[in-house]
């Protein structure tokens, strides 16, 4: 095995924020081929999120923003497992982006698990009453009934929403994607929207 150099490691360190070993590894595999590397760790990345998830989260940051005009305010709260990576940059960043998503998409609740049974059953209802002219059996009306819930999920739930940023990825592939490059767990806890007016 040939034998990494060391600057290649710091190079690719700063380039995904992993370990030292976690990079080595990555190279050795590569055998130097430093792109190679990095589509090897982003490969490993959502098993690295994975194996995260169980761990806990008792540090991180709450995060303000207050939208030009003054007329809108978000506040986030993100946690982590260490006070080391609530400093981060990468923690910051996704904290600024997150409030300027949720300005912009308006969310709700954070999970389907949180959308309130009386506001869900009206919905189902309206459905319902849209559908019921269409003459199909029961079967197939729960069926599109589901495909409806599940789709105001995603426009509602902000761990389901389309990443402002990226409509190829949801705020959860996003968070999956600062797991796997902080190595710790990440969670969004809560966060709060205001508008003047609304």
């Amino acid at each position: 095995m040939a034998k990494i150099d060391l600057d290649l490691i710091q190079r690719l360190r700063q380039v995904t924020g992993l370990g030292m070993m976690d990079c080595k590894k990555a190279l050795e595999e590569a055998e130097g081929d430093f792109d190679k590397a990095i589509d090897l760790l982003r490969k490993k990345g959502a098993s690295i999120a994975a194996k995260r998830l169980d761990k806990q989260t008792a540090e991180g940051i709450v995060h303000a923003y207050i939208h030009p005009g003054s007329k809108i305010g978000v506040l986030v709260e993100i946690n982590c497992e260490t006070d080391f990576v609530a400093r981060t940059q990468d923690m910051l960043d996704f904290a600024k982006s997150l409030c300027l998503h949720i300005t912009a998409l308006k969310p709700m609740y954070l999970v389907p698990e949180d959308v309130d049974a009386k506001f869900l059953e009206h919905e189902k209802e309206i459905y319902k009453a849209q559908l019921a002219d269409l003459g199909k059996p029961e079967k197939v009306l729960a069926s599109i009934i589901e495909g409806k819930i599940n789709k105001l999920y995603q426009e509602i739930c902000l761990l389901k929403q389309t990443w402002v940023k990226d409509d190829q990825k949801t705020v959860s592939d996003i968070v999956q994607e600062l797991i796997a490059k902080t190595g710790e767990n990440i969670r969004i806890r809560r966060f709060a929207r205001f508008e003047i007016g609304a």
